[in-house]
């Protein structure tokens, strides 16, 4: 309880409290990753279940009984009576469990290469340099889509829908690494000159202890922030990714998935299908994005 009400206290938690923004950030995206958790708990009806749909169900209209069944929805239903707030629920988890998994893939990758970069320097430090120079010429997105399509062409064909998820948190993972590489490595170089790092050295420490004991600990802040705005780029590259039809499979449809088949039906009248699933992503994305942004100028020694 003594170090909640310390953290309260802190310079840190007052401007939380100071920024609306925030906030209302902080606040929409713990609503949305606990009700992902707790979809099971939540949710009308496992919409992946064939046993619990009923086709009679089909385009049923927010909050309109149907009028063969005389059942409601809050959401509404698609083309084959799945409640659209329940696949909302279930779409939330795969899409946050891909965005976390492919931000972690990208950011312990990055960290690795860009401590033994900035730590080593010379042959070490060109070569990972310009490998994420060279990555970096080609959008995010496309590496993403060229690493899902080679792994998933090594995959057997009976297992592709069961590994689809992996290997999209793979792809999306691999093409977010340079950024924290190329962070950590600049920070490196600055710690490895100071005093604590030439006493560790001279007491006959090694190298990995000294980067992982000494140096990682001090670079990384930045880290966190770049990890909080990479979360909302990796759940809208899955989104893209999913909507192209190369991400999720359709029997683990995320959110993007979901866009890509209400898609189908938008000019039909039934906009529901589409326009739920589309505005709980845009939710997502936006409120982590704001939240990163927030805590990359809490973090920031020029702005306090």
């Amino acid at each position: 309880m003594s170090r909640f009400l310390k953290f309260w206290d802190s310079d840190f938690a007052w401007g939380f409290r100071r920024s609306p923004v925030a906030v209302v950030s902080f606040v929409v995206t713990l609503i949305l990753i606990l009700s992902a958790v707790f979809a099971p708990l939540l949710a009308v009806m496992n919409p992946f279940d064939p046993a619990s749909l009923n086709l009679m169900n089909g385009f049923t209209a927010p909050g309109t009984p149907n009028a063969f069944t005389g059942d409601s929805f809050l959401m509404g239903t698609d083309d084959q009576g799945r409640d659209v707030y329940s696949t909302i629920l279930y779409g939330l988890r795969i899409s946050l469990f891909v965005g976390f998994a492919a931000v972690t893939l990208g950011l312990v990758l990055g960290v690795t290469l860009g401590l033994i970069a900035g730590y080593f320097g010379g042959w070490t430090d060109t070569i990972i340099m310009r490998i994420a120079d060279i990555q970096l010429t080609f959008p995010s997105i496309l590496v993403a889509m060229l690493i899902f399509g080679v792994a998933k062409g090594f995959t057997p064909v009976e297992y592709r829908d069961q590994l689809a998820i992996w290997v999209l948190i793979l792809s999306i993972g691999l093409s977010d690494w340079v950024q924290f590489a190329r962070v950590v490595r600049g920070a490196t170089m600055v710690e490895k000159g100071k005093e604590y790092v030439q006493a560790a050295k001279l007491i006959g420490r090694g190298s990995l202890p000294i980067m992982i004991r000494h140096i990682l600990p001090n670079v990384l802040s930045p880290v966190l922030v770049i990890a909080t705005i990479s979360l909302a780029l990796a759940i809208i590259a899955e989104a893209t990714l999913s909507f192209l039809g190369v991400g999720a499979p359709p029997t683990q449809p995320s959110l993007g998935t979901l866009i890509r088949i209400g898609q189908g039906f938008l000019f039909s009248g039934e906009w529901w299908i589409l326009f739920f699933p589309s505005v709980t992503l845009l939710a997502l994305a936006l409120s982590v994005n704001l939240l990163g942004d927030w805590l990359r100028d809490a973090l920031n020694p020029k702005l306090r």
